[in-house]
């Protein structure tokens, strides 16, 4: 194959895992116009397909060894409208009701202003590159908030509470710009080890148990994931911590 058959080949390879970020991006920009229109219910499940898209754009690029800073870029910016944007509206039309209007303005304020931090971070840090995430993602915080209302929604037919809504945006909120591990998703493939193999089944059982269950599972199965992930940092801490303290014995 000559030289400038394989520039074209890669030069359309590229437009793959592109094609998954713009479908994430077009996800993300109906949930607003959903919200806008009274519809958070269905907005939940535009962004809950969104996350799902934002998570094969970057294995897709790695599969096919074309990953670049444009696809980088572009893919936060899609993450910013996706989760960031829809996550501060979904406040503001949700859970603000009868806050002085420059309180509901600074509790919707924060996703955008701390998930653009937490993207931000994650291009220019190279560990995020890694087999781990260092805080909070913004698939994740978003998908907590969505979660919650689905949660709510179907065990007790409200969009839930509006103090434990705003409880959760800022507790989350400040996950994302801390140091602490989440392990990524499983490779998607069968051949990459006895642990990855559990893990894989068990994340599309968890898919289609959400899909059956409407939603119910995202809003408990996400607190339990990010409280023991920060936990487990925890007692990673101390015990480096302890080491650290611990001198050898010279004698």
């Amino acid at each position: 194959m000559s030289e400038k058959n394989r520039f074209r080949k890669r030069i359309n390879k590229r437009f793959i895992p592109n094609i998954f970020t713009v479908l994430n991006m077009y996800l993300g920009f109906s949930a607003i116009v959903l919200l806008i229109n009274g519809n958070p219910i269905q907005a939940a499940w535009f962004i809950f397909s969104a996350a799902i898209l934002d998570a094969f754009d970057g294995k897709l690029a790695r599969i096919l060894g074309i990953e670049s800073t444009f696809g980088t870029e572009f893919d936060s910016f899609a993450d910013t409208i996706s989760f960031c944007v829809t996550s501060s509206l979904l406040i503001y039309t949700t859970w603000t009701t009868g806050l002085h209007p420059i309180l509901a303005i600074i509790f919707s304020f924060i996703p955008i202003l701390l998930g653009t931090i937490r993207l931000a971070k994650f291009n220019v840090n190279s560990e995020e590159l890694s087999f781990s995430y260092t805080g909070l993602t913004t698939p994740l915080y978003a998908n907590l908030l969505f979660g919650y209302v689905l949660f709510s929604n179907y065990l007790f037919g409200n969009l839930g509470d509006p103090r434990i809504g705003l409880a959760l945006t800022l507790i989350m909120g400040m996950l994302m710009v801390m140091r602490f591990e989440l392990g990524v998703m499983p490779y998607l493939s069968f051949k990459k080890g006895r642990k990855n193999n559990i893990r894989l089944i068990s994340g599309i059982l968890l898919l289609v148990s959400i899909i059956l269950w409407e939603g119910l599972l995202i809003f408990p199965v996400l607190i339990c994931y990010i409280l023991l992930s920060v936990l487990k940092s925890l007692l990673r801490s101390e015990k480096l911590a302890i080491a650290g303290r611990i001198k050898p014995d010279r004698n």
